[in-house]
């Protein structure tokens, strides 16, 4: 089987003139001394003869006019409006936000506002170790997620808004 698919193969890339011009030569030799061959080969060019002299057949143009039409009728509903109710979403948006602050609020919590040494919030942000905080890859991950779900929020926030401009003008 694997034998004669590949006969088939390099017979094809022969008639298609697309194989070496040592692999032409070697085609031809076979052909001449293989029976197998000659027949196999004089059956895929009556196919290749076949297949070029025939006309490729088109639906009319009003049928594809009428395919459009019928498709048109269906007023189909997009996808997401079915299952995803935007109050959830808000939810899950409002959720990662405010994670997000309670991550700064702790941060700032644990800086020394006491201190007499320097009167600057840049100098204290400086003294601030923040690796204690991210030194693990979970967290790494867990605010990586984070801001791609924040950047989708805003996205789709504004996909609205645009949405709404398009239909007030």
């Amino acid at each position: 089987m694997n034998t004669q698919h590949r006969m088939e193969e390099r017979l094809w890339e022969y008639i298609d003139g697309t194989g070496t011009a040592g692999d032409k030569q070697q085609i031809e030799d076979l052909l001449q001394q293989h029976a197998e061959w000659r027949e196999k080969y004089r059956e895929l060019l009556e196919i290749s003869q076949a297949l070029k002299s025939s006309e490729l057949e088109e639906p009319s143009l009003r049928f594809s006019k009428n395919i459009m039409e019928e498709i048109a009728k269906l007023h189909i509903a997009p996808a997401t409006k079915t299952y995803i109710n935007n109050r959830i979403i808000l939810g899950i948006g409002l959720f990662f936000v405010s994670l997000l602050v309670a991550i700064l609020v702790y941060g700032f919590s644990q800086m020394d506002w006491s201190s007499a040494e320097s009167n600057s919030i840049s100098d204290k942000l400086s003294k601030v170790d923040i690796s204690k905080f991210f030194n693990n890859s979970l967290i790494n991950v867990f605010m990586m997620v984070n801001v791609l779900l924040g950047l989708v929020l805003v996205d789709n926030y504004l996909n609205n808004k645009r949405k709404q401009f398009r239909k007030e003008a």
